[in-house]
């Protein structure tokens, strides 16, 4: 439910509303419109690559060395997302924030990048899409990304003062998501709204199930 539903203090409680759709906590840290449907892919880890493993020591001698490590990245970096481009991902939805440099490479791409993801909120995505997280540095970096899930749109949206992300995944099961808008003078009201909510669906899911039996 935590991810279903979003409050918006301030408003009059008739403003409340639901959405087709996911309502993202977070503003886009790059926006590309795109028209139509759009592939989109979940990753759990920085793009911007490392120069050695976890927990093995990089030594770098001179000037001349770090500079030569820091062309390297980036170069690897241009090219893992203009891999997602040619690959026709136009979404990338981040559970960990990602560098500056690959948001300006996905800008430069057509990438849009929504970062700092809540874990209920990849979960969910995850259950809606069925696809699991893409893992860039594998074996083969520049293999075919088949981890990928379909949005029917994905734009920004403005709830009160708060900037958020609305995106449509299409489902591969019988759950189509919608998301709750709660509006309300304060936060504490809504606060209240969404408890007794949930505990309605709650008791729902309780009847039903019993129904089933």
């Amino acid at each position: 439910f935590a991810a279903l539903h979003a409050a918006v203090p301030g408003l009059p409680l008739a403003s409340s509303t639901v959405l087709p759709g996911l309502v993202l906590s977070r503003d886009f840290a790059a926006y590309c419109p795109a028209e139509g449907e759009l592939r989109a892919v979940l990753v759990t880890e920085p793009l911007r690559p490392t120069l050695t493993a976890p927990g093995v020591e990089f030594v770098v001698d001179s000037e001349g060395q770090y500079q030569a490590s820091q062309r390297w990245i980036t170069r690897r970096t241009e090219a893992l997302v203009e891999h997602l481009q040619s690959n026709n991902v136009k979404l990338l939805l981040s559970s960990t924030k990602q560098d500056e440099v690959v948001i300006y490479y996905a800008k430069l791409y057509g990438v849009s990048v929504v970062e700092c993801l809540l874990p209920e909120e990849m979960a969910l995505i995850s259950e809606i899409t069925g696809v699991l997280p893409y893992a860039p540095f594998g074996d083969n970096m520049y293999r075919e990304i088949t981890e990928t899930a379909v949005a029917s749109f994905c734009q920004p949206l403005l709830l009160g003062s708060k900037r958020c992300v609305h995106v449509g995944f299409t489902s591969v099961c019988a759950f189509q998501p919608h998301c709750l808008i709660l509006c309300g003078p304060v936060d504490g009201v809504n606060e209240q709204h969404a408890a007794a909510l949930q505990e309605a669906f709650t008791m729902l899911q309780q009847v039903f199930k019993r129904v089933d039996q």
